[in-house]
């Protein structure tokens, strides 16, 4: 299926039924008195997070979703029926603004979280609620509310402990594909990976972390260049991020410094918050170079980069160092402390 991220959908709330203007009328009751019932509620839109989808591609055709009218009240004092609500099941992680002012209304972050979209009209009253001593047959009753009518955008940031950053071809989709089930496409050029995949990494029987790889990022990703950029949100949610580096480069005019130095630079600039989280630095493409050559040219880079933080040495192609890694996350994940 393909992944869709945004979607903009309208909601319509029902109207609430009108109040009802009715007199009893019986054999033997002169006089029975006002008893027109009370219209019913109009049925509200409400967004439903539910973990088991994990695209919005249903609301991209499905744009305008509607609730129902309350019906009207009657006579004996017999209240109008209210209608049923539409739910609308939305991924977790399902960011809801209004489209108009772009103010965000609610983050559904955790499965079942629920969120009234477009509220519905209360129903009118009818003639009963107006009797009173003084007003003994009254003929007056009131009209349903309206229903609530929103245009909103639907962005989804998924869910994951662990969020892959590189250039295209930096391995990524090759390093999630060693560490677990997730089969992302691999090729021998760039932006091979269109979407986000999220994978889930094993580290033992009951300790487990996800991890999602997203479009490789170029230089220029934050004004728009690349992919890469509409998807960097899918790591707003994440606790860590591996900077993947490719180190032996096949362009002999490539140089992985100013490569690694453009990315961290782009995550800056398209969000502040992005760039400050924990971020690990992971040469990758290490069976590329003979084994006299790794140590010093992974000290050279570092020196370059000035990098005083976690870095591991892997090959996501051989799965060299890739248990490592994963058993170093997951101890982070579970403690907050690199290994």
């Amino acid at each position: 299926m393909k992944f869709i991220d945004e979607a903009r959908i309208e909601v319509h709330a029902g109207k609430g039924g009108d109040g009802a203007v009715s007199f009893r009328r019986e054999k033997y009751v002169p006089r029975g008195g006002p008893d027109g019932g009370d219209g019913g509620r109009g049925g509200s839109v409400i967004a439903v997070a539910d973990r088991n989808i994990n695209t919005l591609v249903e609301y991209r055709f499905a744009r305008i979703h509607r609730a129902r009218d309350g019906e009207r009240g009657s006579g004996r004092q017999c209240n109008g029926k209210g209608a049923d609500d539409v739910v609308l099941r939305v991924p977790a992680g399902t960011v809801i603004s209004d489209a108009r002012t772009g103010e965000t209304l609610v983050d559904l972050a955790e499965h079942e979280q629920r969120a009234v979209l477009a509220q519905g009209g209360r129903g009118g009253l009818g003639n009963v609620n107006f009797k009173s001593s003084t007003n003994r047959a009254p003929r007056k009753s009131t009209p349903g509310e309206a229903g609530e009518h929103r245009v909103l955008n639907l962005e989804l940031k998924v869910l994951a402990d662990v969020g892959l950053l590189g250039l295209p071809n930096a391995g990524k989709s090759t390093f999630i594909r060693a560490v677990s089930s997730a089969r992302p496409k691999v090729a021998d050029y760039p932006f091979t990976t269109l979407h986000p995949h999220l994978g889930v990494v094993r580290v033992g029987i009951d300790r487990s972390f996800v991890v999602a790889d997203i479009p490789g990022l170029i230089e220029g990703a934050a004004e728009g260049a690349g992919l890469g950029h509409q998807f960097l949100r899918h790591l707003a949610r994440t606790r860590l991020l591996l900077h993947l580096v490719d180190i032996a480069p096949i362009d002999s005019g490539a140089d992985p410094a100013h490569d690694a130095r453009a990315i961290a630079a782009e995550l800056k600039k398209f969000d502040p918050a992005l760039h400050r989280k924990p971020r690990w630095l992971v040469l990758n493409k290490m069976d590329m170079l003979p084994l006299e050559e790794r140590k010093s040219a992974s000290a050279d880079l570092l020196r370059r980069l000035r990098w005083h933080g976690p870095t591991f040495a892997i090959s996501a192609l051989t799965g060299e160092g890739c248990k490592e890694l994963s058993y170093s996350v997951m101890k982070f994940l579970e403690t907050g402390k690199a290994a």
